[in-house]
């Protein structure tokens, strides 16, 4: 009953049904490699929802959301992108931490009390595919990223904090949220929700356990920190090999920035006339 809680309410299982029947999951060993894509997919979906959260755009996400704007956003400049790669890759997180937390929260998401009633009906058979791909997964302690599992954290506190989330238009609940309902899901995870700290604490092994509370705040931080930077940096319009942007970027588009190689008067020599800095 867990793991069917955990499939539904993260979007897991409605990210992965389109992919069955594809030629690259036909081909794959096992199911596995089918809840590897899902993962995959449902990663990129809720970053767009929060990508626009912090910087809303004209884009569909932002109008869900209930804030769309004219000008450009989170969508524009790639920042859902950004935000897998840099949750992958950079974020400094504790070594292995995804695969645990992953395991933690599969095993214990119905202890979240959370609403299935109007969880979509999924035919047994792509359940239970879904269901042993996913188990292989975790029990060969396979490489999971850490985006795929902040994506499921947030699902599962976004169906929380609105049931109706479960059902909608885009992969993951949490980004049918309006935005005072993401808001609500930040709100939950930087005071260490004691739902959701009680449940990674039964079922995450030690040296983990008894720190979740900080682990969740720092996410919490991080994630939108991460998210405004992305959003307002040149990092989707950066070539690494001419060391230039190939276009202008949404931050400066938004901003009215506008380099100059001559720099800018405020910026030359010193704050108000000063010749000397003194000690």
């Amino acid at each position: 009953m867990d793991r069917r809680v955990f499939l539904h309410a993260t979007g897991l299982l409605g990210a992965a049904v389109p992919l069955l029947g594809t030629s690259a999951v036909r081909a794959a060993p096992d199911d596995a490699a089918l809840v590897r894509a899902a993962l995959d997919r449902l990663a990129a979906d809720t970053m767009r929802g929060l990508a626009v959260f912090v910087l809303p755009g004209p884009d569909a996400y932002s109008r869900v959301q209930g804030t769309p704007r004219p000008e450009p956003g989170g969508i524009e400049s790639r920042t859902d992108a950004f935000l897998v790669d840099a949750l992958n890759r950079y974020l400094p997180f504790p070594d292995l931490v995804a695969v645990p937390l992953t395991r933690a929260l599969a095993q214990g998401a119905g202890s979240l009390d959370l609403p299935l009633a109007p969880a979509p009906r999924t035919a047994d058979g792509p359940l239970r595919r879904v269901d042993a791909g996913l188990r292989r997964l975790l029990e060969n302690d396979a490489t999971i990223p850490l985006a795929p599992a902040v994506a499921l954290m947030l699902n599962l506190q976004a169906v929380r904090v609105h049931p109706a989330s479960v059902l909608g238009p885009f992969l993951s609940p949490f980004a049918r949220l309006s935005h005072t309902h993401k808001a609500r899901v930040f709100e939950l995870m930087e005071g260490a929700d004691p739902a959701l700290v009680g449940l990674l604490d039964r079922h995450l092994p030690e040296p983990l356990r008894g720190s979740v509370s900080g682990l969740l705040k720092f996410l919490a931080g991080a994630l939108l920190e991460l998210t405004a930077l992305g959003s307002c940096s040149e990092w989707a319009v950066f070539d690494p090999d001419t060391k230039r942007v190939r276009e202008r970027p949404v931050g400066w588009r938004i901003s009215g920035y506008t380099p100059s190689i001559d720099g800018w008067d405020e910026h030359k020599g010193y704050y108000q006339g000063r010749r000397a800095v003194t000690g």
